[in-house]
């Protein structure tokens, strides 16, 4: 089902902003959600009451925005995905802007198995400068 699909791959967009505005800040609110997604308010309103009621964010109407465990964990995963992939890229001669431009749409795209054998390439390719 592509819809559900695209439905998964945008909540992940959102927990993973949602954790990088909490590490870069310490919080993240509707307004930083808004900007950093370029969507209106109104859409993230209604993003974060469904991720909240799939246990993933802990929000209260002007009272900020929290991830739960489980939130925080896919956010994690996310993250560390793009970071291999953009770091893959920035390897290979790609420069740093498009290459977190390009790892953002690839993320949710990719087998667990590639990404491993792509995060053991970094690794070793690191481990041999």
């Amino acid at each position: 089902n592509a819809q559900k699909a695209e439905r998964t791959t945008r909540m992940e967009d959102y927990l993973e902003v949602i954790y990088e505005l909490i590490q870069q800040k310490g919080y993240a609110t509707t307004v930083d959600i808004s900007d950093y997604l370029n969507v209106s308010s109104p859409s993230v309103t209604k993003m974060l009451q469904r991720l909240n009621e799939g246990g993933h964010v802990n929000y209260e109407k002007y009272r900020g925005i929290t991830l739960t465990d489980s939130g925080t964990s896919i956010a994690k995963n996310i993250h560390d995905r793009h970071s291999i992939l953009a770091e893959f890229l920035v390897m290979i001669g790609v420069d740093q802007e498009i290459a977190n431009r390009d790892a953002e749409g690839i993320e949710h795209h990719l087998h667990p198995e590639t990404l491993k054998k792509l995060e053991e390439f970094v690794r070793t390719a690191k481990g041999q400068k």
